[in-house]
């Protein structure tokens, strides 16, 4: 079986590497191959996955011996002039760039390598790790490719943000009826799966199947989760039994180049090109401007503990989000609206220059344009007011954010309704509302009833 067959990854770019890998693995062994060691070849392939790896390992390391034996490589220029090898050396103008490793050497000229250098990918292929040069190539390559079919990279999260799992342990007598699969309703039922093999129940978010069979035809997708690889593969059987979105490109924890970060250097799509959905904002500290952040799916019981939420769950009040107001349901026209913003042909600069990040800072800034905004009682005593998140939140939502009251503003958000504020908010008949109404308008990326977060008289006025 040839790397590229082997290689689980079909994305543009990663086709590109895995084509790549074929070519520079097997051009000397094809070119110098003789009949025991093509019937070597083929008795290894017969042997699975263990097998096919072992065989591209001998591969590189048959070019490594050849070259250092002075056995002339097919040489890449237009002619196909062989190499000369001078002293078991490439000479200088042919010197190997080292566009990445694999099984420890040169996927190119087969070197033994650093195993630390350059940036792992083992996603796409056990043991590969690219130069930062082949990166940039790679990924420039990808986005030619997106742009001319007119699609972007997303990102996304799996934990909270399109299901929710829980330990079997953790679940709760109250959420006992899940297990009783037969009583379950319906969309439940389709919903909802027992993992024995790794002791666990998982939901699916509502509304997540359409979710990404939408979303498919506008962006190139890719999971990336703190999760374990064995637990986000088998995440992703479920939202993907077919194999039709993700194929692998799939990124769990050990592939994360920090400790409890998540980073954009191991997808292989460049940054002015890629929206990430996740309900954890910290996690994104270097792409924070990439990011949709997604209000937390809450289903088991033990979600809600975990973040010390006091209350019942979904699971628990029998309920669910809805499949056509809910957080996918939401974010998935906000994405469409991103989506047709930047491939708007009214745009007179070119696709390559465009930056996504911006048209998302655009699409972000429309929920509460119009509106003008004071605080009461919300900040801490002497913090500064333009430093509270709030205020920079509201901000990035388009409104205008004011320490003094004047008749142009529209808003007082307050923790208590006895506040000067407030009361003057009620006589000139703006809206009063509590500091959740700019943190929902955010999550939900639509202005939210200003009657649904009503503030009450302080408890010790």
């Amino acid at each position: 079986m040839s790397l590229a067959a082997d290689s689980p990854v079909h994305s543009s770019s990663s086709e590109d590497l895995a084509a790549f890998l074929d070519v520079e693995l097997d051009t000397v062994s094809d070119a110098s191959a003789d009949p025991e060691e093509v019937a070597e070849e083929e008795e290894e392939s017969d042997d699975g996955d263990g097998g096919n790896y072992d065989m591209d390992l001998k591969r590189v390391k048959r070019r490594k011996v050849e070259l250092s034996e002075g056995i002339n490589p097919q040489s890449s220029s237009s002619q196909g002039e062989p190499a000369k090898v001078v002293g078991g050396l490439l000479p200088k103008k042919n010197m190997c760039p080292h566009p990445g490793v694999y099984a420890g050497m040169c996927m190119r000229c087969g070197q033994k390598m650093d195993d630390e250098s350059g940036v792992a990918f083992g996603y796409i292929h056990k043991n590969l790790r690219l130069a930062n040069d082949e990166i940039a190539r790679l990924r420039d390559k990808d986005l030619k490719n997106l742009l001319r079919h007119k699609k972007l990279c997303l990102v996304l999260d799996l934990d909270h943000t399109l299901l929710n799992s829980a330990r079997l342990p953790d679940i709760t007598v109250e959420e006992g009826y899940l297990s009783q699969r037969d009583a379950l309703p319906d969309a439940l039922k389709s919903s909802l799966f027992r993992l024995d093999r790794m002791q666990m129940m998982t939901k699916l978010r509502p509304f997540v199947h359409a979710f990404l069979k939408e979303a498919s035809n506008l962006f190139e997708m890719y999971i990336y989760t703190m999760g374990e690889r064995p637990y986000a593969l088998e995440m992703a059987k479920l939202l993907d039994p077919g194999d039709v979105y993700f194929n692998s490109r799939i990124i769990a924890q050990g592939d994360c180049t920090q400790r409890y970060q998540k980073g954009l250097d191991v997808v292989l799509g460049q940054e002015s090109a890629v929206l990430i959905l996740d309900d954890t904002e910290a996690v994104w500290g270097k792409h924070k401007e990439n990011l949709i952040l997604m209000e937390r799916y809450h289903f088991f019981a033990s979600s809600c503990k975990h973040f010390g939420f006091n209350c019942k769950s979904l699971s628990e009040l029998r309920s669910d989000e809805s499949e056509t107001d809910g957080a996918l349901a939401t974010v998935l026209k906000v994405l469409q609206r991103v989506h047709s913003l930047f491939f708007d042909p009214g745009h007179k600069d070119r696709l390559e220059d465009r930056d996504v990040r911006q048209v998302l800072k655009t699409v972000r800034k429309e929920i509460l344009e119009g509106c003008k905004v004071v605080f009461s009682r919300v900040f801490p005593t002497n913090f500064p007011a333009e430093e509270h998140h709030l205020w920079k939140m509201a901000e990035q939502l388009g409104a205008t954010c004011s320490l003094e009251l004047d008749p142009s503003v529209t808003h007082v958000v307050s923790m208590d309704a006895g506040t000067d504020k407030s009361r003057w908010a009620v006589q000139e008949k703006k809206f009063l509302v509590h500091p959740r109404w700019i943190e929902a308008s955010n999550y939900m990326w639509q202005k939210q009833p200003e009657d649904s977060f009503p503030v009450s008289q302080a408890k010790n006025k």
